[in-house]
């Protein structure tokens, strides 16, 4: 199942130069060992705005959706390990990524196809946002992370300060539900089994 970021072809290009006086986050760059330590573990998407239609046709049973990010630090790879609620079901896939460190991108495989989102670090170490297609208004697209399924009130200020930075509304948002994710069950589950065989082995 492909997850929000990874549903279009995505820009490889830094963010527009046209700003306005909320533009002083930091745009695309470099990807060091230790922003991809930040990254790594589980993360939860708390909100994501979508203009393509179909992918937002797509979402518009997405409920609740978090993941294991894994970085390789030598190999320049990821490992994404999801948990998306759609609908009344829990879908859990595993999907390969890579890291493009010098342009600030991120991508992962999906059905054959590889997908491309810019890296937003945001001021909180504990929240990050992936943004799609910046060169192009009607596909353009966001999401937004964070380490827990509730923000806080600055940690949201701020997600919605780079909305109005790169031309998105409020009213596009379409948020996550915590409360409807049935894939907890699942996560400890395997999260025992791993325990089990490391011990074994």
């Amino acid at each position: 199942m492909a997850l929000p970021w990874a549903l279009a072809a995505l820009s490889l290009l830094p963010l527009l130069s046209a700003r306005g006086p909320l533009c002083d986050h930091p745009r695309a760059a470099p990807i060091t060992d230790a922003i991809l330590q930040q990254l790594s573990g589980k993360w939860f998407l708390i909100g994501v705005v979508l203009r393509n239609p179909v992918l937002k046709e797509m979402n518009r049973e997405l409920k609740a959706l978090f993941f294991y990010l894994i970085p390789n630090l030598t190999k320049d790879n990821l490992q994404f390990r999801d948990y998306v609620t759609i609908g009344p079901t829990c879908i859990y896939s595993e999907n390969p990524g890579r890291i493009q460190r010098q342009k600030g991108t991120l991508s992962r495989s999906v059905v054959s196809e590889e997908h491309f989102a810019n890296l937003w670090l945001t001021k909180d170490p504990e929240t990050f946002i992936l943004l799609f297609s910046p060169e192009d208004d009607k596909n353009l697209g966001l999401a937004f992370y964070a380490r827990k399924q509730e923000v806080t009130k600055e940690q949201r200020r701020e997600f919605h300060e780079v909305l109005t930075c790169v031309g998105l509304q409020d009213e596009e948002i379409l948020y996550m539900d915590g409360k409807k994710d049935l894939c907890r069950p699942l996560e400890k589950q395997q999260e025992e089994e791993r325990k089990k065989e490391n011990t074994e082995s």
